[in-house]
């Protein structure tokens, strides 16, 4: 078939063809939205679940609905060596600019871009980044700048949520990965978004990260699970597997077989990015215009290799040999996990207190998290059959 025309789209974060499985939070945002833009208390959203099950993609998506109902949508990618300050005063700069252009309340963005100017002056150092921003306003002192980061914070997001709201529009700020920032980083950020809340004022961020995302944020506020709605992303179930292999084919004029559908659904369990890839080497080895069982088996190879030389590949490249052999124990001890960690370590033939290191650079990594005391488990759907293909 003609490979140009293929419509399967595994990328981190890539928009596939058809957005399926997720009606309940794509509805839950909108309602959001709606509701603030009215005044109306809503909590922020906060997506957690695996990698490659499309959360990048959701945040997106949601970014889109803020966008048509007239907000203003700003975007950040956490990292290890994130700063909130710094990144923060980047987004609101982007936001109150905009906002500024808007004739309706100039005079009032105008003096929010001058509480910001206040806040790099105290929290951003000069030459990082944001630190050698331009902002043409006079500085306004005693909002922001006190030097207690969680109250300057506050009172930022507070200015740009009262500035958005004068002028008849609202903020989405979304943030994925977000299990990356410290616990100062994410105590200082629920407190801000608490006072935004507190005030129903048309300021929302939804975020997503790892499954141990909830216990994060309880650890740095314990509030934080009456602030967000936490919302698991999984795999999709069959009906909706279904669909995001067989409607964007037939949107090509090509097809699929019920027995080509069932096996790509068995061998990938339904996570979406695997789908993706698995639709994709399928495509383009089908003579069409159906793909058949034939056609998925002699993909399944190729689709593979790509995971494991890509996907899979990536997570590992980095890694100590101590953090490859705590990987390869997990692996060692059979299934998906979780582990128990004391397992991991007798299968090293160590205590512990002697793998402990090692177990928490892993965490801090993404590569694993702990889901209870003392389990382990992979962050990556299927990477303990990937760590005994390439690692044992």
């Amino acid at each position: 078939m003609d490979q140009v025309r293929n419509p399967f789209t595994p990328g981190a974060g890539s928009q596939p063809p058809l957005l399926v499985g997720r009606d309940a939070q794509i509805e839950a945002m909108t309602v959001a939205v709606r509701r603030l833009a009215i005044g109306r208390f809503e909590r922020s959203i906060m997506l957690k679940g695996l990698r490659g099950v499309g959360k990048t993609v959701l945040l997106n998506e949601f970014g889109r609905i803020a966008k048509q109902q007239g907000w203003i949508h700003a975007h950040l990618e956490a990292t290890e060596d994130i700063r909130i300050a710094t990144a923060t005063a980047v987004l609101t700069r982007r936001v109150l600019l905009e906002l500024n252009a808007r004739a309706r309340a100039k005079d009032r963005a105008a003096r929010a871009l001058g509480v910001l100017r206040s806040f790099i002056t105290v929290h951003v150092p000069l030459g990082t980044g944001a630190g050698s921003l331009v902002i043409d306003f006079e500085s306004q002192p005693g909002r922001a700048d006190s030097g207690e980061l969680d109250g300057d914070l506050s009172g930022l997001f507070t200015e740009v949520g009262e500035t958005a709201r004068d002028s008849g529009t609202g903020v989405l700020l979304t943030i994925d990965e977000i299990q990356y920032l410290g616990r100062r980083e994410l105590s200082a950020l629920i407190i801000g978004l608490h006072r935004v809340s507190q005030l129903s004022l048309p300021f929302l961020v939804a975020g997503a990260g790892l499954p141990s995302l909830p216990g994060l944020a309880g650890e740095a506020r314990s509030y934080a699970e009456r602030l967000f709605r936490y919302v698991d992303i999984g795999s999709l179930g069959h009906t909706d597997a279904s669909q995001a292999l067989i409607l964007p084919a037939e949107e090509e004029g090509a097809g699929w077989t019920t027995e080509a559908v069932a096996r790509v659904i068995h061998d990938t369990k339904g996570y979406p990015y695997f789908l993706q890839e698995f639709g994709k080497q399928a495509w383009n080895l089908a003579a069409g215009p159906r793909i058949t069982l034939e056609d998925v088996d002699a993909a399944t190879i190729l689709a593979v290799d790509d995971l494991d030389q890509g996907f899979f590949r990536a997570r590992i490249d980095k890694t100590t040999d101590a953090e490859r052999d705590y990987l390869r124990a997990m692996a060692s001890l059979g299934g998906p996990g979780p582990y128990r960690s004391g397992d991991v370590s007798a299968h090293l033939g160590k205590k512990t207190t002697q793998t402990g290191p090692t177990r928490d650079s892993l965490i801090k990594r993404g590569l694993c998290y702990a889901p209870r005391h003392g389990d382990l488990a992979f962050t990556v759907p299927m990477f303990d059959e990937f760590i005994r293909r390439a690692l044992t």
